[in-house]
């Protein structure tokens, strides 16, 4: 079982239905649209939709990834563009480690914020404060960031994913990041935790001990340097509000 799967005894998993049946004009795009989103479509949890319009927006589970290259993504966002004139349409998909990058990706294509929630019942819920305010921040600020390595492990006695992000602003202190979600089987919540490194190589290092159970805790994302007053300069006074005698 996947973190992004329903606990055992949930309601029955959903289907996804990308209602493209009267847009086949273009049999090229049609096909491709298959081979790379559409493929294993029964396959495919929604955990959360939006429609507006011409408009759609899916972050999916791809349940047969867990028997495809070790580690991959297993989940999918989707971004679809119908014109019912011309009965055509156009997507944009990418695959992702973590739910919150793939609602990132889609909010930074056009999708309300706060339209593209994640279903309740669908994996396991956040086991704390912290994990939900760094899924909001990898919501908001994904795009600061660059995903350059994941790996997902499902395996029942260790399910966790770590992802290495790439500060797109190379002077931001640890401007690598490790973030790494873990499930908790027994309690059916996830715990999600970022770490900082300034290389790429001591990042790829942390991922590879914590997938063989060496690595230690995940080091403290350094805080931005506030520029300080050189010693002996004073402190300019504030402005008086105008009309106010001195």
């Amino acid at each position: 079982m996947s973190p992004t799967e329903p606990a055992p005894a949930r309601k029955t998993i959903p289907h996804v239905d990308f209602e493209l049946d009267d847009l086949d004009s273009d049999e090229e795009r049609y096909l491709d649209f298959y081979r790379k989103v559409a493929v294993h479509e029964d396959m495919l949890v929604p955990l959360a939709e939006h429609h507006d319009g011409p408009n759609s927006y899916y972050v999916l589970f791809d349940r047969t990834a867990t028997w495809g290259r070790p580690g991959m993504p297993q989940v999918l966002a989707v971004h679809l563009q119908r014109d019912h004139e011309k009965r055509m349409f156009s997507f944009e998909h990418a695959q992702l480690p973590l739910p919150a990058m793939a609602q990132s990706w889609l909010i930074h294509r056009g999708c309300p914020p706060e339209a593209i929630g994640l279903h309740p019942e669908l994996g396991p819920p956040p086991a704390d404060e912290a994990t939900r305010a760094l899924e909001r921040r990898l919501v908001g600020d994904g795009d600061h960031y660059a995903m350059g390595y994941s790996y997902t492990s499902d395996d029942p006695d260790d399910m966790v994913i770590v992802v290495v992000l790439r500060a797109q602003d190379e002077q931001v202190p640890s401007p690598f990041r490790v973030v790494v979600e873990e499930v908790d089987t027994e309690t059916w919540t996830h715990t999600l935790r970022e770490g900082g490194f300034d290389t790429a190589g001591e990042a790829l290092q942390w991922c590879d001990d914590r997938l063989t159970g060496k690595a230690g805790p995940l080091p403290p994302v350094r805080p931005a340097v506030t520029p300080s007053r050189p010693a002996g300069v004073a402190k300019a006074p504030a402005p008086h509000p105008p009309g106010r005698s001195r």
